[in-house]
């Protein structure tokens, strides 16, 4: 089986770059490393040194191989547009220097959409115009990765944000060449979004480029999507679960990618409160022996 396991600094908690509460980068290769893997992602630009040298030689002493970044900006903001184009710019070179393939697009969470995460029927709608120049602004982004940094570029739903729900995406994918956009599935945020992912992964897999792996408390789900709480403090509640504890089928997603001869990374993403009393290596390590006790090596 050609497929790696990696993870990711979201399983420490670190979401921003200039978050005061994040761990150390060291310390997150290091626990990384000793929970048996021999991948990372990024995290938020500027989160890991953007010297090449600095990151290289600690990347070296842990093992561990740089697998992607993530630009997890707000598409849907017009005004923030520079601040897109300088992250998908300083990412993209990120990945370049040091030989990762993933460019990860995700839009940031919106005050219009946080109330209804989970509920796709009640959710606000962009009208025909926002929509197009939104559209727009991912696939230059998607541009720039692919074209100019020859990265291979995924669209990622995320909750609370205007790429969340089944119907968003399909049309993303519709309206944006393959050859610049690809599709980073997450298992999680789909489950959260209310819809099934091995369904969408049957439909869509010559499409997924790279893959997150990530569980859903059915209970916490339920009770957040009752309460409209917000997506940071449903994950400060444990709605992202350790994997194969929640409702996503690993079994039937990793047949689905064998039948498919999918070959490179799936990275673990277990988003956490890092104020919270959690142990993301212990975390780590469990989801890494769960993954290999249902045929992933």
């Amino acid at each position: 089986m050609t497929i790696r396991i990696g993870n990711a600094p979201c399983s420490w908690g670190v979401e921003f770059a200039d978050d005061p509460r994040n761990p150390a980068w060291r310390t997150v290769l290091k626990e990384c490393a000793a929970a048996g893997y021999k991948g990372i992602e990024l995290g938020p630009v500027g989160f890991m040194p953007e010297d090449p040298a600095i990151l290289s030689e600690a990347l070296s002493e842990h093992g561990l191989q740089l697998i992607g970044g993530v630009v997890f900006r707000p598409y849907h903001d017009p005004s923030a547009w520079d601040d897109v184009l300088d992250a998908t710019h300083r990412t993209a070179r990120a990945l370049k220097a040091h030989g990762a393939e993933h460019l990860v697009l995700i839009d940031s969470i919106s005050p219009r959409r946080a109330p209804t995460a989970g509920r796709a029927s009640e959710a606000e709608q962009m009208d025909s115009g926002e929509w197009a120049t939104y559209r727009d602004r991912i696939a230059e982004s998607a541009r720039i990765g692919s074209e100019e940094y020859g990265l291979t570029v995924g669209i990622h739903a995320h909750a609370a944000g205007f790429m969340d729900f089944e119907p968003e995406i399909e049309r993303l994918l519709s309206e944006v060449d393959e050859k610049i956009l690809k599709i980073c599935f997450d298992t999680g945020h789909h489950s959260y979004a209310g819809f099934d992912p091995v369904e969408f992964m049957e439909r869509h897999v010559g499409r997924i480029s790279y893959m997150h792996f990530k569980d859903i408390d059915p209970k916490v789900k339920e009770s957040v999507i009752a309460n409209r709480t917000g997506f940071y403090d449903a994950c400060g509640q444990g709605i992202f679960c350790n994997l194969g504890q929640g409702d996503v089928d690993f079994p039937a997603v990793r047949q689905v990618l064998l039948d498919a001869g999918f070959k490179g990374w799936c990275t673990v993403e277990q988003d956490c409160d890092p104020t919270l009393d959690v142990a993301p290596e212990e975390d780590a390590r469990a989801n890494r022996e769960y993954l290999e006790s249902i045929g992933f090596k």
